[in-house]
């Protein structure tokens, strides 16, 4: 890897094109470089993993919605258009990833990567391989596209912080999915770079979607980033350009977004010829919450076994999970938001609190996608009362972990202290949750498969399950024509398309 400093400059300094991290993002995504084995079987793994979580939100409200504007923009000239997943239809390109983006987040399920900021790099996929539909790519140009979106997101995650300017994440998904795509369609490096200024300038928005009362644009969001992204890939192909220099200028996201005038970062991006390996720093969620919740989950439910008193809140005086600040400060007692603590709250707000997963798992000994936050669980009177005697600090070493660079003491949990009303003490710990490469169960191709089968239960046939995951292994070998069969199908009669909302389109 090369370590490139990134600042602000004067427009006076006319900096040039290959001084500018935009640019030198557009000649990774250029590099001919071959893409590794171990690499393409994650690939094929990330596949099955947004189908499976994709496929259990075929239902849910703001799926029904993005899939009811997709089907109202047709197929457009140009190619055969991008399959809206669930259905045997196809809309535009940017309209499909639209869709299939919002039926991959909605349930906070996917994969994710955490540094200096956060992400869910198979945000990545449904923008690629709607594109890769319309224009007749092989699934080989798929595997480079895909390889390409997660190195530059993994990359810009590893080197600049947007959270802590409350800018949201998907201000890195936008230049990602962007030169993924310009990868896929094998465009030249000044198209990528004008594509990826672009996709920039669009997708850059606060963090409010995610803070207090979290609504249904959080699922929204990275969508929003990826049509952003096949929509810049188009205009730059026709020749326009982007405002230079997107991140460097004085005027631009560095200087007035983030860190300011004097700021530097240092972003570290591929050598010329060197393999694209950054979705093997990845990890997949085991359960459907925010990430730092899988390893609370995990500790949950091992106390729930060992220490069943403590499930009952008439034991219990307090618990004290101490954290990394991210943890704390934006799922934890450290955000100071109510809703965290409010029994009727939103999915998503509850997704976003750590006292509210910890209190069910510990009680449950167990997670569930629907059932963990249903409003009747979340309404249990003994788990109101145990929900609101948990709080969460700051632990400066857990901090320390969390940004960690160094894989093997990178850490996602914490400590927990449970004092019981006898003045007894139950303390423990977790670093990763047990999905995670490090953890005590770290998934593989079987457990990928078995999320598929769980979570498609009831919405997919069996033989269309099976059909499925035969074609998505064989990824490298797939024709144009067969692109087309990475779309699951779901069972007749799950989804009502005319069942609807409407809307202007």
């Amino acid at each position: 890897m090369i370590e490139h400093t990134v600042g602000v400059h004067p427009s006076s300094a006319n900096l040039a094109r290959q001084d500018q991290l935009a640019y030198k993002i557009a000649k990774v995504a250029v590099d001919p470089v071959a893409v590794e084995g171990e690499v393409t079987e994650m690939v094929i793994n990330r596949i099955i993993d947004n189908a499976s979580v994709a496929v259990a939100s075929l239902n849910r409200a703001p799926i029904v919605s993005a899939r009811a504007q997709a089907l109202a923009n047709p197929v457009s000239a140009g190619g055969s258009g991008g399959s809206v997943f669930g259905i045997g239809q196809k809309s535009s390109p940017e309209w499909a990833a639209w869709a299939n983006g919002v039926a991959v987040r909605e349930l906070d399920y996917h994969d994710t990567f955490l540094a200096a900021d956060y992400s869910h790099p198979g945000d990545n996929i449904p923008a690629i391989l709607a594109v890769a539909e319309h224009t007749g790519r092989s699934g080989a140009d798929l595997i480079r596209g895909i390889a390409t979106g997660y190195e530059i997101q993994v990359d810009l995650v590893k080197a600049i912080c947007l959270h802590k300017h409350k800018i949201d994440h998907v201000a890195h998904l936008g230049p990602s999915a962007a030169a993924g795509i310009g990868t896929l369609l094998g465009l030249d490096a000044e198209t990528i770079f004008q594509a990826v200024g672009q996709a920039l300038h669009t997708t850059t928005a606060t963090r409010q979607s995610r803070k207090g009362e979290i609504s249904t644009w959080k699922a929204h969001a990275p969508a929003f980033a990826g049509k952003m992204a096949v929509e810049a890939v188009d205009r730059a192909m026709r020749g326009q350009t982007s405002p230079v220099p997107i991140y460097e200028g004085e005027d631009g996201v560095i200087a007035w977004i983030l860190d300011g005038p004097d700021a530097e970062y240092t972003v570290p991006l591929p050598a010329d010829g060197e393999p694209k390996r950054a979705i093997l720093d990845t990890y997949t969620k085991e359960h459907s919450a925010e990430y730092q919740a899988q390893a609370w989950i995990d500790l949950a439910r091992k106390l729930h076994k060992e220490h069943p008193e403590v499930t009952d809140p008439a034991n219990v005086k307090s618990v004290l999970i101490r954290t990394s600040h991210h943890t704390h400060y934006v799922i934890g007692s450290g955000a100071n938001d109510p809703q965290k603590y409010d029994p009727t709250a939103s999915r998503e707000t509850l997704d976003h609190s750590i006292p509210y997963i910890f209190t069910v798992a510990l009680q449950d000994g167990s997670w569930h996608h629907v059932d963990s936050y249903a409003p009747e669980r979340a309404a249990r009177p003994d788990t109101v009362e145990l929900w609101h005697k948990v709080t969460t600090e700051e632990d400066p070493e857990w901090t320390r972990r969390y940004h960690s660079l160094d894989i093997s003491e990178k850490a996602f949990g914490g400590s927990v202290v449970i004092t019981l009303n006898d003045d007894s003490v139950i303390t423990d710990e977790i670093a990763v949750a047990d999905a995670h490469p490090l953890g005590a169960r770290p998934f593989a191709r079987e457990q990928y498969i078995n999320k598929f089968r769980v979570l498609a239960e009831d919405i997919v046939d069996d033989a269309e399950a099976d059909r499925f995951l035969e074609t998505v292994q064989r990824l490298p070998e797939l024709s144009a024509e067969e692109l087309v069969g990475l779309n699951v199908q779901a069972a007749g009669g799950v989804v009502d398309i005319s069942a609807s909302p409407k809307g202007l389109f």
